[in-house]
Order: structure tokens, then sequence, then C-alpha cells
């Protein structure tokens, strides 16, 4: 009995020297079994004061949004530099005239619009007219104050598009409603519903890239060639406002 207590001693200051070991070793096998992932906790909570603010968010916002005007600046030059080398013509927002819808038709309400400006401001028979949106129709006559606009949705309406993801023509027909069709010039043209159309980038007779519609409807079973029902992206049902492009592209082309 007389070695008792040296023993419980001597196990205590073991256990008093060893315990940092210990402790050590059993974090160690911790982090390796969590991999790590407490010290990205600590590191996260320490460093919380530190991370960016609304200012910082914003100045962010702004790196993104003048890095995508820059791109977007980059891309107009390169398309006007283009389209120079071809001989085309390239738009410009000094080309547009807004012009308000003065009078509709009900009747014709699929066909035409009577707009407030004519040829006293620079509107020609031939030019495009657009609405928020996309391309609506094309000027069909004009007198000095006034002009009136052929929608694409007017029966007989034809031009030729562009569906873009394809790169594939075709020709859009107005059918006296909302939704005008697309007949392919290729028995196979690719498309899917949803593909995007625009007028033609190498077109003389429109401008070139402006918005047109999107397929809503495939009927690949049609001959001589597949046609589909396209959603015009400027809905010509309800235009106050639009936009005439003025026709430098029909001078260019004479």
């Amino acid at each position: 009995m007389r070695g008792g207590p040296s023993l419980v001693n001597f196990r205590w200051r073991f256990l008093l020297r060893s315990w940092p070991w210990l402790f050590l070793a059993g974090f160690l096998f911790f982090v390796r079994w969590s991999k790590g992932a407490v010290f990205s906790d600590v590191f996260a909570l320490i460093s919380r004061p530190f991370w960016p603010g609304t200012a910082q968010r914003v100045w962010l916002q702004n790196a993104d949004q003048l890095e995508q005007e820059s791109k977007l600046h980059l891309l107009e030059r390169d398309n006007a530099r283009l389209r120079t080398m071809l001989g085309l013509q390239a738009s410009s927002k000094s080309d547009l005239v807004s012009v308000p819808v003065i009078s509709r038709n009900p009747r014709g309400w699929w066909q035409q619009l009577q707009l407030g400006k004519g040829s006293l401001d620079g509107i020609q028979q031939g030019c495009a007219v657009v609405a928020p949106g996309g391309l609506v129709g094309i000027i069909n006559s004009v007198t000095p104050k006034t002009s009136r606009v052929r929608l694409l949705t007017s029966p007989g309406t034809r031009i030729g598009v562009w569906v873009t993801r394809v790169e594939r023509h075709g020709i859009l027909l107005g059918m006296g409603t909302n939704r005008p069709q697309l007949t392919f010039l290729d028995k196979d043209p690719q498309v899917v519903v949803g593909d995007l159309l625009s007028t033609s980038p190498a077109s003389t007779l429109l401008p070139p890239n402006l918005p047109v519609g999107v397929i809503q409807s495939l009927d690949t079973e049609a001959l001589p060639a597949p046609n589909a029902s396209i959603q015009l992206l400027a809905a010509p049902e309800a235009i106050d406002w639009v936009q005439v492009q003025k026709c430098k592209w029909l001078e260019s082309s004479k």
C-alpha cells in the first residue's frame, strides 16, 4: 500500500504532461476527418467584417456593366467595319424618326397603321418601321405630313428573314392574323420552337439584324418545304408610337 499514492501521483503527473500532445493528436485527427472544413469556417467567421459591403458590390456591378457595354461597342464597330467592306450601309440612332400612330382602321386591324409624319420628316416608301421589340412593318405610302404602314401581319406581306441560331433564310408571309407564317427555303432547316428571327445581316432592302419574332410552332411535313407559325416580338395589336428607319438602304441599293 505504500506504493499506492506514489503510483497515483505518477499517473497524474504523466497525464498533466502528455495532455497537450493528446489534444494535438485528437485535433489533427479531427482536421483530417473533416477535410479542413473547420479552418474554412473559422476563417470565414474572422474575415466577415472585411467582406465586400454594399459599396464594393456596386463597384463590381458597375464594372460588369462597363465590360458588357465595351463588348457591345466593339461588336458594333466590328459590324460597321464588316458592312463597309461588303459595301452595305450601317444604321445609327440618328436614322430613326419617332412617329405617333394617329389612326387605325378596325376592318384592317392586322393590315395597316396611319402615322403622323411623312416625307417632310424624311420618311419614304419602303422604310422599315419598328416598335418596342422589333420590326412591325414597312412604309407603304407617304404624303408630306402622314405615312401608312403595311404591317407584317397584313395578307400578302412578304419579307426575307434570318434564323439567327442556325443561319438559315426564310420568307415571312402575312396571314391577316397576329401570327404570320414562315416558309423555309431548305427542306431541313434544323430549327426548333423558340428560335429567334431577324432581318438578314446582308439585307439591302431592310436594316440588318432587326429582331422580328420567335418560332411558336413547326410543321415539318409541309410541302414543298417546312413552315412555322411566328410570334412577333413587337405586338402589332398594341402600338401607340413607332420609329421609322430612314431609307439609306434603298438609296444604297439603287
